[in-house]
């Protein structure tokens, strides 16, 4: 195991790593920007690194900042969390060329899985079934983008490359918007993400957000860990994640489990991955590949009992992979919330100073944050500031105690988006259970 790493992320997720190291006897490296100084986790820290202003640009995507840091602090490994480099295979490899271990996939799985036609084009090769569209590229030719159109079908949607994020995609509803949605995003992809490139799908219209966890050892053994249902999202962006997903057939989540488990032993994919699919009408098809943890891992540790950090942290150190799927066992129901420094309906940041900090507890109560009364918000970063977890024997005893969490927080000096939660929490529809990906959309709509 290491002795010492380097944590190159911030937030709630350098605090959770930062615990998963404590507990298994791991010297942590924290960096920060100048923003972050008083940060929890920085004063937690074995040791802590400066490594820029407070723009993103200057400190946490900084590679060289970052690579320096472990250098200076003779750390063994770098861990990236999630967001900022998580997913750059240039970082992944940088950070293995200068002699660190990146707990994390190999940088040609990232590449892969990075680029969303070459992932799909694995996946198609691994027997994982995929949204109907292009198989590849858009050509140039405008003819041949109406012929691929019309026979996947419309409404259709044009997604770029290497976009994520919910960034680089639009819907077209009929073949006379086609060539310019197509010219509309090539121009966007290429300025976003420095890749032009980009496909077309058959828009589902009315799907489900599912995604099954995989921890793998990069040696071909890997496992399963459940599904999380993350249909309740505003653009793109999760609000709401549960485990396992609920109404949906057990026997059809085992199977695409188990094609998503012989993705990673072809690939020889290592540490955690989380294979996203939409559900419609008893149907999944994949749409893309997360090759980092999630935020919404919380959820998956609640019903399997099983740590992914201290997973992520085993793998990497190259300790023996003891997961086998016979051991994988689901127990429960888990929700997760998350709590962002925002208007809740209307959904304008809200930096600041919390001035009184409050949270819940009792059975089944988890929360993970790095916030604290008199901490300041920074208008720089995500707006995320806790992730609040409620865990029940079932679905009904997760919603209640989540309800009732909810209630007991008290968060004053900023806006949350907490009371959005509780009206959700209240909602017959999402009580049912089952909500498609455009039903939070449609909701604040009609609220509009």
């Amino acid at each position: 195991m290491f002795e010492k790493i380097l944590i190159a992320n911030r937030g709630e997720i350098a605090l959770r790593i930062q615990r998963a190291c404590r507990e298994l006897g791991i010297k942590t490296v924290v960096v920060h920007s100048e923003a972050d100084r008083e940060a929890k986790y920085v004063r937690l820290a074995d040791e802590s690194v400066c490594i820029g202003p407070a723009p993103a640009r200057d400190s946490y995507l900084s590679m060289p900042a970052l690579i320096s840091a472990a250098e200076v602090t003779d750390a063994e490994a770098i861990h990236p969390g999630y967001g900022f480099l998580s997913e750059n295979a240039d970082f992944a490899e940088r950070v293995e060329k200068s002699g660190f271990v990146f707990i994390g996939p190999r940088p040609e799985n990232i590449r892969i899985m990075g680029d969303k036609v070459s992932a799909k084009q694995a996946m198609i090769a691994a027997g994982v079934p995929v949204v109907p569209g292009s198989g590849g590229a858009l050509p140039d030719d405008p003819a041949e983008i109406q012929r691929v159109a019309a026979k996947v079908g419309y409404p259709v949607i044009i997604k770029a490359a290497g976009g994520g994020g919910g960034r680089g995609m639009r819907v077209v509803y009929t073949e006379a918007a086609l060539l310019n949605a197509v010219a509309m995003t090539r121009a966007e992809a290429g300025a976003a993400f420095n890749n032009p490139e980009v496909y077309l799908e058959k828009f589902l219209e009315n799907p489900r957000h599912i995604e099954i966890q995989v921890m793998a050892d990069g040696e071909g053994e890997a496992v399963w860990l459940g599904e999380r249902d993350c249909s309740m999202q505003r653009r793109h962006q999760k609000i709401i994640e549960e485990a396992p997903a609920p109404g949906v057939d057990r026997a059809l989540v085992t199977r695409i489990g188990e094609r998503c488990v012989e993705a990673c032993r072809t690939m020889r994919y290592r540490g955690a991955g989380t294979f996203e699919f939409l559900y419609e009408n008893g149907e999944f098809f994949f749409i893309e590949m997360n090759t980092r943890i999630q935020v919404e891992h919380t959820i998956t540790e609640m019903i399997t009992g099983i740590d992914l950090v201290q997973q992520q942290l085993r793998i990497a150190a190259g300790e023996p992979f003891t997961l086998r799927q016979r051991d994988i066992h689901l127990r429960g129901h888990a929700i997760e919330c998350r709590i962002n420094a925002e208007d809740p309906f209307k959904f304008t940041p809200s930096p600041g100073r919390i001035t009184n900090w409050h949270t819940p507890g009792g059975p089944g109560v988890r929360m993970d944050s790095h916030v604290f009364s008199g901490y300041t918000v920074p208008p720089y970063y995500d707006s995320m500031v806790a992730k609040l977890i409620t865990f029940g024997d079932d679905r009904h005893q997760a919603l209640m105690r989540m309800d009732i969490a909810l209630s007991e927080m008290i968060v004053e000096g900023i806006q949350t988006n907490i009371p959005l939660h509780r009206e959700l929490l209240q909602d017959a529809n999402f009580v049912r259970g089952g909500t498609s990906i455009h039903y939070l959309e449609h909701k604040l709509s009609q609220r509009a």
